[in-house]
């Protein structure tokens, strides 16, 4: 039996599902935009790309390295 995703990570199917990117691709964009501060980059997802609150915090976690198993 798989063990299901914690964390940021739980949020990736949907995000990739209602976005139509993968999340590599969400990464990408994100470094493309210099912004370093968490606050900085969720606040540009959901203004530049209308992504839900929680889902661009789970993304800006994830490329942050919040919230992963060490």
């Amino acid at each position: 039996m798989s063990e299901r995703p914690k964390g940021p990570a739980s949020y990736f199917p949907s995000i990739e599902v209602t976005y139509g990117r993968s999340i590599a691709e969400w990464h990408e964009l994100m470094r493309a935009t210099g912004l370093t501060k968490h606050s900085d980059l969720v606040g540009w997802l959901k203004a530049q790309h209308r992504v839900g609150h929680g889902h661009a915090t789970a993304l800006t976690a994830d490329l942050l390295g919040h919230g992963r198993d060490r």
